[in-house]
């Protein structure tokens, strides 16, 4: 089973009731680092002890892969939020530069909204191997790297964990996944660029294309309470890790368990630091089970 199968295990092909454990992902200063990054808020927490002149800049794949100049001011807070207008037309061929795409307060519009939203599904799933030509590949590799060593491990890392408590497991060239776990990504960042953040760093193989939302105007409650619903069973469990008072607040309207991740040097809710046996113990408390149930146990 390659990546993409592992993706769509984790979302739209399984019966949500079978999820068990869900857990739900800010994004920027929680799984990226990019704003600390940017005004030097992180470098300073170090006292000295991390040079800004190695700060590497972001890429803007969504300009060029993602038709974001076209729809930035159309923003939907998921890919699928305009699926009911799509009519499953080929899009091999379709010219998307000269269908006249506007505001999307139509049925038409919304049609054509909702293709480029198919399109930026499809190239999400091929993934940024198979986005990028060669030289830029290697080049956006060798910044990825450079941030990662910059911020102690910070990306890897949180890929790790979210590999893990998705249960996603390489082995050789085939990866499969727990279908009883699933991440998914809630962002006060606008969609398109968010889902460009997540193939640039790399998050695209743990976090599938219909598991990331925008909560840029409806508000990370609302989110939530979408979140909850889709994944809605007596058995299920949540648990939300962030950095800001938007998510934890509303995790607390919906008694999750919330995880407050601190950039800052000694606080273990950080990249490298915050590991899958604190998640599970702020699982245990809210919910009252065992740290680590026979499902848990059973998973690894």
């Amino acid at each position: 089973m390659d990546k993409t199968d592992c993706s769509l295990n984790a979302s739209g092909l399984v019966p949500s009731a079978k999820v068990k454990t869900v857990y739900v992902w800010d994004m920027d200063e929680t799984l990226i680092l990019l704003k600390s990054l940017l005004d030097g808020t992180f470098a300073n927490s170090f006292h000295g002890g991390k040079d800004l002149k190695k700060l590497v800049a972001n890429s803007k794949v969504c300009d060029s892969l993602f038709f974001y100049e076209e729809i930035e001011n159309f923003n939907e807070p998921y890919l699928d939020a305009l699926s009911t207008y799509d009519d499953g037309k080929d899009l091999l061929n379709y010219d998307f530069e000269n269908d006249s795409l506007s505001s999307p307060n139509d049925i038409a519009n919304k049609r054509k909204l909702a293709y480029r939203h198919r399109a930026i599904a499809d190239k999400y799933k091929k993934g940024l191997q198979n986005l990028l030509d060669e030289q830029l590949l290697n080049i956006w590799n060798d910044l990825y790297s450079l941030t990662d060593s910059f911020t102690d491990g910070w990306l890897s890392s949180a890929h790790e964990l979210v590999r893990q408590v998705s249960g996603v497991i390489s082995t050789g060239e085939d990866t499969a996944c727990n279908n009883n776990r699933v991440s998914l990504i809630v962002t006060s960042g606008s969609l398109i660029p968010s889902l460009a953040k997540c193939l640039l760093y790399k998050l695209d193989d743990v976090i599938s294309h219909d598991n990331i939302y925008s909560s840029w105007e409806v508000g990370k409650l609302q989110c939530f309470n979408w979140i909850r619903d889709r994944f809605d069973s007596p058995q299920t469990r949540f648990c939300a890790i962030g950095d800001g008072m938007e998510e934890c607040n509303a995790a607390q309207s919906l008694n999750w368990p919330f995880v407050k991740v601190d950039f800052r040097p000694g606080n273990p809710n950080r990249f490298p630091g915050l590991n899958k046996g604190t998640l599970r113990s702020y699982i245990s408390v809210m919910y009252e089970t065992a740290e680590s149930d026979d499902e848990e146990k059973k998973d690894g």
